[in-house]
């Protein structure tokens, strides 16, 4: 009898382990995620399964406008996911400056109803415990969504990570502050609700990664421009505590940015209240997002709250209170952004006199404008070292002197482009299909140095992804970034190490900023 009972009791635990051993199937995959079952798709190739608009959170309309995402309701059978919730509501994308259609969201559909996320994996069961990469997008806060082509996550998914990207609200939608919104919060601050939503996707990745063959323990944030300035503001809140271990920083922080405080941003939301001309709170939620969308069209973003962020971004870091995380971050060589005609030698010179008084001699030797060329770029460089280069840059620095693992480059490949494309060298969000392995997405004439140069890339991040250091037999030695030496990877038609070239300007700019803050 015992001999029997044995054998049963194993029979028994093989077949526990059977159930819980769950190989996924071809060509549609049900998963089961705390609020329901969903379904995908698979690729082309049937190895990586697709699940695209898989809600996390509850449709944030109605009474639930401007309040912190709360749960989605759960759902009865399967609900198919093969295609990308609408993106948040912005303006209809067009193609402008360098950032051909590529680069944007589609053109529908747009909804306030956007809290939807998406997952590509490659596992075969639920047991693999594959590394996790969550895309953040960028976009200004005003704008951009998880559905823009050069996000896809197919690449990366057959490099072995599980990947997922997310939408957040954004514009008035994500960031509106009000006194009595404030007051009606159980929190007690109000206006970060595109950076709830970020962490609302953090906590599903938690919950539900591992039914898509996903780590929860081996999660990194990834983000570019407002992106990456999300995941600066990911590693600083309270909120995301405990939710992931590295963080990938793409030409965006906020180290010494202006963030309004919510005494400032309250008193911004009455006015746009008063523009709008409706009132109350219940008003304005009755609005319909079109109307509401037209009438309050502003630049808005990330706001010291006391809850999401209980102080600036500068103050969490110097107080050693951020999340403990490792970080690979930089940006790109011709990213700066001007926001009016080019000055002349002449008056770029007068500016600075008027700018920077005594230090204007020292500013020109960084920023030399000798001619009309030469100050075309300088104030190019300062655009770029001021909006984006100074805020990684310091990132950096303070992350390495408090004995973070950091990894730093700088990207350099002019993309090829044709037509007006073809004058903006290595521009702003440039870098992202080599990093994601996406060149595919993208009509530009590519050589194949860019192909070399997107594998590389990719395998970087995929490396850092999966162990925290994107170093590999194959690869160009990456030395972490240490203050002493600088050394970053220069990510060009070559990948080599160097020093960085203009560490001197970078820490007059940062400098200068931190003092003005």
């Amino acid at each position: 009898m015992n001999a029997f009972i044995k054998s049963f009791m194993a029979l028994i635990s093989c077949a526990t382990i059977a159930l819980a051993y769950k190989p996924f199937t071809k060509p549609f995959e049900t998963v089961k995620t705390d609020a329901g079952l969903v379904s995908g798709t698979t690729n082309a190739t049937g190895d990586i399964f697709i699940f695209k608009g898989i809600p996390f959170a509850a449709p944030p309309v109605g009474d639930l406008r401007w309040k912190a995402p709360q749960p989605m309701q759960p759902w009865q059978g399967v609900k198919k996911c093969d295609a990308f919730g609408p993106s948040p509501m912005q303006a209809k994308p067009v193609a402008f400056s360098m950032w051909s259609e590529e680069f944007l969201i589609p053109k529908e559909p747009i909804s306030e109803d956007c809290l939807y996320l998406n997952v590509w994996t490659g596992a075969k069961t639920s047991q693999e415990k594959r590394p996790v990469l969550v895309w953040i997008y960028g976009g200004g806060f005003n704008s951009g969504g998880g559905g823009v082509p050069i996000y896809d996550g197919e690449a990366l998914a057959k490099k072995g990570v599980v990947f997922v990207s997310f939408n957040y609200r954004v514009g008035v939608f994500g960031f509106f502050a009000h006194p009595k919104l404030t007051k009606e919060a159980p929190y007690h601050a109000s206006g970060n609700y595109g950076l709830l939503d970020q962490v609302a996707a953090l906590k599903w990745v938690q919950k539900n990664i591992v039914a898509f063959g996903g780590d929860p323990a081996n999660v990194t944030i990834a983000g570019q421009s407002a992106g990456s300035m999300s995941v600066n503001c990911m590693v600083a809140t309270p909120l995301a505590k405990g939710l992931f271990t590295k963080a990938i920083a793409e030409s965006g922080a906020n180290f010494s940015r202006g963030s309004s405080t919510l005494l400032q941003a309250e008193q911004d939301g009455i006015k746009l209240a008063e523009k709008v001309n409706v009132p109350g709170i219940a008003a304005l939620r009755n609005m319909s997002a079109a109307e509401l969308f037209q009438k309050a069209q502003g630049q808005r973003g990330p706001i010291v709250d006391g809850y999401v962020l209980p102080q600036t971004i500068a103050e969490i870091f110097a107080g050693h209170k951020q999340n403990d995380v490792s970080l690979l971050t930089g940006w790109n060589q011709d990213e700066g952004l001007l926001f009016g005609p080019i000055k002349n030698a002449a008056d770029f010179r007068k500016e600075v006199s008027e700018r920077y008084g005594a230090d204007s001699t020292n500013f020109l030797k960084h920023y030399p404008a000798s001619t009309n060329a030469e100050a075309a770029t300088a104030q190019l460089n300062l655009s770029r070292d001021m909006i984006f280069g100074a805020q990684n840059y310091t990132w950096a620095n303070v992350a390495s002197q408090q004995g973070k693992k950091v990894y730093v480059y700088r990207f350099t490949r002019k993309v090829p482009a044709t037509g007006e494309y073809v004058k903006y060298g290595a521009f702003h969000t440039g870098e992202v299909p080599y990093a994601y392995n996406n060149l595919k997405f993208v009509n530009r004439p590519w050589q194949p140095e860019d192909h070399k140069l997107a594998e590389v890339m990719s395998s970087y991040w995929i490396n850092f992804i999966t162990t925290g250091n994107p170093n590999a037999k194959g690869l160009p030695d990456w030395p972490a970034y240490i203050t002493n030496n600088k050394k970053i990877m220069d990510l060009g038609i070559t990948q080599k190490a160097v020093s960085i070239p203009d560490a001197a300007a970078l820490d007059f700019i940062a400098n200068k900023m931190s003092s003005s803050r």
